[in-house]
Parts: C-alpha cells; sequence; structure tokens
C-alpha cells in the first residue's frame, strides 16, 4: 500500500460472502477515484469473496471477529500497524449498493472546506427508488433516522448511510464499541467528538447484489446504540 499521497484515500471494504458485488465494487472505485488504495476485510466469506478480490488486486486481511463494526475496527488496527497515513478513508459497502463516482464530490468537500470532518451520502433524495430498498427496511430506517436525530443531535437526513469519506485524523486513535450495524451511529459521534462538521450529499442508491446480511433484528441493536451515545 502507498503511504502519505496527498488527498488519496484509502477504501475500507467490509465484505462476507459477496462475489456477486465485490468485483463490481473494486471496479468502479479505481474506475473513479484515481490511485485509491483499497482493503477489503473479509469476515470468513465461504464462497469467491477473497479470490476476486485479490485476482483484483485489492489488498485483503481476514477478520478476527465478526460484525461491520468489528470489520472496521481491525482495519483502522491494520492501517495503524502497517503506519500507512491516508488523507482520507472512504467506507462503503462490498454489495455495489452505493455508486463510486459520488465519492468525487466527497473528496472536493474535504479539500475545500478544512471544518468539514465527514461527507456522508444521503441516498434518501429526489433519485432514490423504493424498489432499491424493501418498504419494511425503509420504514425502519426512516424510524432509526428520527431516532437519531432527535436523541442525539446529530442531524442528518441519511445517518445510517454506508457511503462516507472522512479523515484519517478522526477515527486514527479510535476503538470503535459497537461491532455491527450500529458502527454508524457510532461513527457520526466520533466525528462531533473531534469538533468537525458532518456535510451530506445526495447519492443515488442500486438494489443489491447477492444475499442482504441487514435484517430487521439489527434494527433493535442501532437503536440501543443511538440511546448510548445520547448519554455521552
Amino acid at each position: 500500500m502507498n503511504r502519505e499521497r496527498p488527498h488519496v484515500p484509502l477504501a475500507i471494504v467490509a465484505a462476507m460472502n459477496e462475489e456477486e458485488g465485490i468485483g463490481p465494487t473494486i471496479a468502479e472505485l479505481w474506475q473513479y477515484v484515481k490511485n485509491i488504495e483499497v482493503l477489503v476485510v473479509d469476515g470468513n466469506s465461504r464462497d469467491n469473496t477473497v479470490r476476486i478480490a485479490e485476482d483484483m488486486g485489492a489488498n485483503v486481511i481476514f477478520q478476527e471477529g465478526k460484525g461491520k463494526g468489528d470489520a472496521i475496527a481491525q482495519a483502522i488496527r491494520h492501517i495503524n500497524l502497517h503506519g500507512i497515513e491516508p488523507s482520507y478513508v472512504a467506507l462503503t459497502d462490498a454489495d455495489y449498493t452505493y455508486p463510486a463516482k459520488f465519492m468525487l464530490r466527497m473528496i472536493d468537500i474535504l479539500n475545500e472546506k478544512p471544518s468539514v470532518g465527514m461527507v456522508c451520502g444521503n441516498r434518501f433524495n429526489s433519485h432514490f427508488h423504493l424498489e432499491a430498498m424493501h418498504d419494511m427496511f425503509y420504514a425502519g430506517n426512516r424510524f432509526l433516522a428520527f431516532a437519531h436525530n432527535l436523541m442525539n443531535g446529530v442531524a442528518l437526513r441519511d445517518p445510517l448511510t454506508g457511503l462516507r469519506v472522512l479523515r484519517w485524523e478522526i477515527i486514527r486513535d479510535w476503538v470503535p464499541k459497537s461491532t455491527g450495524f450500529d458502527i454508524e451511529v457510532e461513527l457520526n459521534h466520533q466525528v462531533e467528538r473531534k469538533k468537525y462538521d458532518i456535510v451530506e450529499i445526495p447519492i443515488a442508491y442500486r438494489a443489491r447484489m447477492g444475499e442482504k446480511k441487514l435484517k430487521m433484528r439489527h434494527g433493535a441493536t442501532i437503536l440501543k446504540r443511538i440511546l448510548l451515545e445520547a448519554r455521552n
């Protein structure tokens, strides 16, 4: 991996059994974001996820624990351990739902505005099509977004989005408590605690490739994290 290259992000992609989406996800990252480093954290996939990622030239590490939050925490440890110093870190999913082209505008905002620590992709805009997200997940997402904004005071239209670009310095020393899909909630507060602003931009959102990992039961874990962060 390259080190200390100004304004070039490192993308963290947590993956488990994503052989359908991991290839197109990596290809699109490299298509739109010049010289981006791609770090895939594999959660012990039983399919061809690892082979595809490695064949495409991504750096792959194997997750020791379980869950998306745990994967991101391991990625942070790996980056620190190897002395890598990216300017920005991008987070995206391995299922090809988030178009990489929107990262260009996110990086531009970070370059132009030093007060902004993280730029998030807002899925719920005029471009959103409900068929890209099951109606039950849509309703649950909207409820959790309402709870997040009401209880935590971090006003975001789409606080649970999986597409973000943020400054590496914000998470360099961060040790997440979240191990699962509640990681986005905790990350929002990490940026706030570091006294940075968060900006949202409208993005497109596609139907996922492969089996969906997020289940309705994970909503309870996310809500619990919202409540816990509200106390801090």
